[in-house]
């Protein structure tokens, strides 16, 4: 009978277990899993909060319909009926203490439509103009990285960078666009004007307009589950067998001895494993094989920290309500929030009980990191002073919900996948049958670390049968 560890029982090491032995009942393989997880409860940052009537996310709180890996899981642990889309109201960014409407017609930022652009209220002449040499300018040099914000300030100019580009994508990574690595985050802009020159050409070529009908609305671009994302969680714990989960339980350390690999535990047994996937952040994993010098590329690494405020009010203390899901804030603020999502209006069916109002706003950014240190009562503060200012809220919230998520956001820096690639190889030669996988390492989002579990499944399989 070959052993298998999962070490680490967040989504990607969930989904690694479910469908190891889903494999192994379905091949009759003479394998057994171990989920081993440090804390005392499975999920990571999926963490769901049911107060009075409302539901809260402490981490993520939906996925991207388009990539499918999240709802197809979801669908096999019989959560078909559960899956529910957000509300499609506008989205604002804040900039020189307006919300502006974000312009129709854009790609995470970029333009796909000049008239709404033009128009918009975001942007100066100044910079509408420098924004418009992406039609003239030639592609870049070929190079095996860059920095989103020089790949970007190059083609639009720093204007639209900063006010649009950087509070959408910084958002989504929690981090400096001037560091993060272009063909880590999103390589398709770059192979758009490698081959089409222009970037807002090659968009309408990859994304055709579609005529849309008057007064339909937007369609959803993401899901949810009735009850929370932890919903999720709970789903796949409770097929898994009943002694395929260690909880409470750390790995301290990974050596190979005799062909196998014997997990040293904080609580000082030892685990023998035939194969091992690591799904646990990369200074966990780099600390688990310490003793090879491969790992000393994750010395280049870091992670950022990060919290979100939520707060409960009647729909009344809003005396300037807006048509929305929701608004980031442009870094050249004076804002410390770096965005607020309009809960009950991004999920209208399940985050707050009819009349009321849930608010959930993010803190921590490049420069103001130690933001998240202060205390509850210091981050209120911030929170309601910022949203005073664009929403004239000046009651207290009904109660509040803060999270904070320490060294929990992996930069994925300039020559992410090399550095990554390079650990990779290396384990095929010095640590066979050892897999990395996670938000770390190929993709933060939910669905990203999904793929990444179903192809660890994979790689372990092929590993043992040869």
């Amino acid at each position: 009978m070959k052993q298998i560890a999962i070490i680490g029982g967040g989504i990607t090491g969930l989904t690694a277990a479910y469908y190891l032995q889903e494999q192994i009942k379905e091949q009759q393989l003479p394998y057994e899993i171990k989920l081993i997880e440090a804390s005392d409860q499975l999920g990571g940052k999926i963490k769901t909060v049911q107060k009075n009537g409302y539901t809260i996310e402490r981490g993520p709180d939906s996925f991207l319909i388009r990539k499918a890996s999240a709802a197809k899981l979801a669908k096999e642990v019989g959560l078909a009926d559960a899956l529910v889309k957000n509300g499609s109201g506008g989205s604002y960014i804040l900039v020189n203490d307006k919300l502006h409407k974000m312009p129709s017609g854009s790609f995470m930022g970029i333009p796909t439509e000049v008239r709404p652009f033009l128009f918009s209220s975001l942007f100066s002449w100044k910079g509408k103009f420098r924004a418009a040499f992406d039609f003239i300018l030639p592609k870049g040099e070929p190079v095996s990285d860059q920095s989103l914000g020089l790949f970007f300030r190059r083609r639009f100019g720093d204007e639209l960078v900063e006010n649009l580009v950087e509070p959408l994508l910084s958002g989504i990574y929690a981090g400096d666009i001037d560091d993060l690595s272009l063909m880590a985050t999103f390589p398709n802009f770059y192979q758009l004007e490698q081959k089409h020159r222009s970037l807002v050409k090659g968009l309408n070529v990859m994304m055709p307009k579609k005529k849309q009908a008057k007064g339909v609305k937007k369609p959803s671009m993401f899901y949810s589950l009735k009850g929370g994302l932890q919903a999720l969680v709970e789903a796949i714990e409770v097929r898994l067998n009943s002694d395929a989960v260690m909880k409470g339980v750390s790995v301290d350390q990974i050596e190979r001895m005799d062909g196998r690999y014997h997990l040293s535990l904080d609580d000082e047994s030892v685990y023998e494993a035939d194969a091992v996937v690591i799904a646990s952040p990369y200074f966990a994993a780099q600390n688990m094989l310490r003793q090879y010098t491969f790992m000393d590329a994750f010395n280049d690494m870091r992670a950022t920290s990060v919290a979100n405020v939520v707060l409960a009010f009647d729909q009344a203390a809003i005396k300037q309500d807006i048509d929305g899901t929701g608004f980031v804030v442009s870094r050249n603020s004076s804002y410390r929030i770096t965005a607020c999502t309009w809960t009950h209006k991004k999920w209208p069916e399940t985050a707050a009980p009819e009349g009321k109002a849930l608010l959930r706003c993010y803190l921590g950014k490049p420069g103001d990191e130690d933001v998240v240190n202060l205390s509850d009562e210091e981050l209120e503060e911030i929170v309601l002073n910022d949203l005073n200012k664009t929403m004239h809220i000046t009651d207290k919230p009904e109660f509040s919900v803060i999270t904070r998520w320490k060294n929990a956001m992996p930069q994925y820096s300039v020559g992410h996948k090399e550095r990554i690639h390079s650990v990779m190889e290396q384990m095929k030669e010095h640590t066979p049958g050892v897999f990395l996988a996670g938000g770390s390492y190929q993709g933060i989002g939910i669905p990203d670390c999904i793929d990444q579990g179903e192809a660890a499944v994979t790689k372990v399989l092929e590993y043992l049968k040869s």
